[in-house]
């Protein structure tokens, strides 16, 4: 079953307190969610997964399909490295030097496709 679209107002609300301040965990998953979701909208497709658990994960970018099993390209991330990457506060390049994320896969690459939002930051 699909889980509903989230809306842009209650997103980018959960965004900004997610990356503003000390959210609650409900408002991180809101986030996480939201932020996939636009990236899945935008990049369409199925040969990639991108999975931040225990939140969501999404399929995105065209190219060759997978049916069945685990997928030949996934990236895979915390909460906390996907929200900066989402919002361009670091750079794929980056976040794929540091450690902070697992991507297996010719395909597994976010560079163009991320970020997904910019937040005006003070």
């Amino acid at each position: 079953m699909a889980r509903a679209r989230i809306s842009d107002d209650v997103g980018r609300e959960a965004v900004d307190k997610a990356v503003r301040e000390a959210a609650l965990r409900d408002e991180i998953a809101t986030a996480v969610r939201y932020t996939l979701q636009l990236l899945a909208e935008r990049s369409e497709g199925n040969t990639l997964e991108v999975r931040v658990p225990p939140f969501g994960a999404v399929q995105c970018i065209e190219g060759p399909r997978h049916t069945r099993g685990t997928p030949p390209n996934v990236i895979e991330m915390d909460a906390e490295t996907w929200l900066a990457l989402a919002t361009g506060r670091i750079s794929w390049a980056d976040a794929a030097t540091s450690g902070t994320v697992l991507a297996s896969g010719q395909r597994a690459d976010l560079t163009g496709h991320i970020p997904v939002m910019r937040l005006p930051f003070s």
